[in-house]
């Protein structure tokens, strides 16, 4: 498989009442195919999220956006454009990164979160400098993460609910 040029083509998701901000690396293949985060059905994110909150998975778009605004969860990825083999993050290479203080700006931001070491990495060299802010790096979602059960992600993620 070829390395190629992506741009991110979904926006972030966010409102005025945000106060948590999660930040991806860059859209796995699936996820640029449904124009959505975390599209791959074994991605743990939205089955993660739905346990912290105690609420049903949301499975649509639509539902997802809403399950956000509802917990004010803002969501984007560090990653605009990149040079990439398929949806691996360690292929990641010529990475341009978002705007992060489009979300910071219009949000009431209290603490961000990268899901995964590549997105904290990313965001610790290109993004913290510019936003003097601080991401608390989470285990990945990823069904590539196979050593984090669902029980240890928990664990974990708990935080961005406390």
């Amino acid at each position: 498989m070829n390395r190629m040029h992506q741009v991110h083509e979904f926006g972030p998701v966010y409102d005025a009442n945000s106060k948590v901000l999660i930040l991806g690396s860059f859209p796995s293949v699936k996820s640029r195919e449904t124009q959505f985060y975390y599209g791959h059905p074994k991605n743990r994110f939205w089955k993660l999220l739905a346990e912290l909150y105690e609420a049903k998975e949301p499975l649509s778009i639509p539902e997802k956006k809403k399950f956000l605004r509802e917990r004010k969860i803002a969501l984007w990825d560090v990653i605009k454009s990149c040079d990439i083999t398929g949806s691996s993050d360690s292929s990641i290479r010529n990475a341009v990164v978002n705007d992060i203080n489009e979300i910071l700006n219009a949000a009431n931001i209290k603490a961000i979160y990268a899901n995964g070491k590549k997105a904290e990495s990313l965001y610790q060299k290109y993004v913290e400098p510019m936003t003097g802010k601080p991401a608390v790096g989470l285990p990945s979602t990823s069904p590539a993460n196979a050593a984090f059960s669902m029980d240890r992600l928990i664990a974990c993620w708990k935080q961005i609910i406390e």
